[in-house]
């Protein structure tokens, strides 16, 4: 059965202030979450189960892996980061940049409000 999500009706929130999410897709077997990284923005280390695809939409993100090794992925760019490798992701400019996080399979869409208050990243 097919399922539309409209963007201005999508679940969304701010795991921190202007860092924005919204699901376009939560399900079991896959889901792919919108986000705006405000400028200079980095996640905090985290690692997750789910295989990820991350494409950027407009800016450029870095992606630093357990190694330290750093990746740079610009606009049109995307990177495969496999289940339980930890990263930091990180906006590279003074404007937003943004993209898709695409997992497989699917991870809860509160996945940062979880892991906020329980710290486990």
């Amino acid at each position: 059965m097919l399922k539309l999500i409209k963007y201005s009706q999508a679940e969304n929130y701010e795991p921190e202030k202007d860092w924005k999410r919204a699901s376009l897709c939560n399900q079991e077997d896959i889901s792919i979450e919108h986000f705006i990284k405000p400028p200079k923005h980095s996640s905090p280390r985290h690692k997750h189960p789910n295989a990820q695809v991350l494409y950027v939409l407009h800016g450029k993100l870095s992606v630093v892996d357990s190694n330290n090794n750093t990746e740079y992925v610009e606009e049109g760019d995307c990177i495969y980061i496999p289940g339980e490798e930890s990263h930091i992701v990180t906006n590279e400019l003074d404007e937003i940049s943004s993209g898709l996080d695409i997992f497989v399979p699917g991870r809860s869409f509160d996945f940062w409000l979880k892991n906020k208050k329980g710290g486990n990243l």
